[in-house]
């Protein structure tokens, strides 16, 4: 935790990543501020800022009393967001790029499709 981003942006984003590949499923407690600021060794306001952020964006919802739970549909609409943002940093920057080398949407499919075999 330290790449120059807000403490509480780096928060939600792990109980994201958590949501994304389905290690916090649909409907399961997140977890609790304390238990985030222990292990990130944060102040528990940092940690509860990360998750009412996600609350505010739909992505939990609080059960009062109890705790914060990932909400239903949470990881198809992170998914769709983060998909959305890698089309604005990543391919719209290449497409640009490849249209000033004078290649293709064709041919950087192609290189795209050479580079999945390589791996």
């Amino acid at each position: 935790m330290d790449d120059g981003r807000p403490l509480f942006q780096q928060i939600a984003e792990m109980v994201e990543n958590s949501i994304i590949d389905g290690t916090l499923a649909e409907e399961e407690q997140a977890p609790s501020t304390n238990e985030l600021a222990a292990f990130n060794r944060i102040n528990p306001a940092t940690a509860a800022k990360g998750l009412n952020q996600l609350v505010a964006d739909g992505i939990l919802y609080k059960k009062r009393g109890i705790g914060m739970f990932v909400a239903a549909g949470a990881r198809d609409q992170l998914r769709r967001r983060r998909q959305e943002r890698f089309a604005r940093q990543y391919v719209e920057p290449l497409i640009t790029e490849a249209r000033k080398l004078g290649i293709s949407l064709t041919d950087l499919k192609s290189m795209l499709d050479q580079q999945e075999v390589n791996q």
